[in-house]
């Protein structure tokens, strides 16, 4: 069996830690920038390409573990908490709307909780695998 079908709420929630971490070290990241330049600060291409990579890999995370739970009652939960996390990213890059870093870091800690917590349920790669 893929891992990728097997360990999707185990790579989701390892992805949302990453991520969380990755919230959590840009202000370290923007101070250092600061005291090496003299003009604005502005976080390199790379830094902010990860948040992409991010929502890549969280994206195909949740779809497989939505595909493969047993429980319908976090199929939509899954996508909604997706969904904030996207949104966030994407307000942070072109500031639609100020908003503390904190909804990074809550959106991020949603969709590790929503993977955490979907492990406790049978996971299928076929219909009808769980016996209820």
């Amino acid at each position: 069996m893929n891992i990728t079908t097997t360990k999707s709420d185990l790579i989701g929630a390892l992805a949302g830690m990453v991520c969380l971490l990755h919230c959590i070290a840009t202000p370290f990241l923007f101070i250092a920038v600061a005291g090496s330049a003299n003009h604005g600060v502005e976080a390199p291409v790379w830094w902010i390409s990860i948040n992409y990579t991010f929502l890549v890999v969280a994206f195909f995370a949740v779809l497989q573990s939505v595909k493969t739970t047993s429980n319908n009652t976090i199929k939509p939960i899954f996508w909604v908490t997706y969904f904030l996390l996207f949104a966030v990213i994407v307000n942070e890059q072109f500031l639609w709307i100020h908003l503390p870093e904190f909804f990074s870091y809550l959106a991020a800690s949603f969709l590790i909780g929503v993977h955490l917590y979907n492990q406790k349920y049978c996971q299928c790669s076929t219909e009808g695998c769980c016996v209820d």
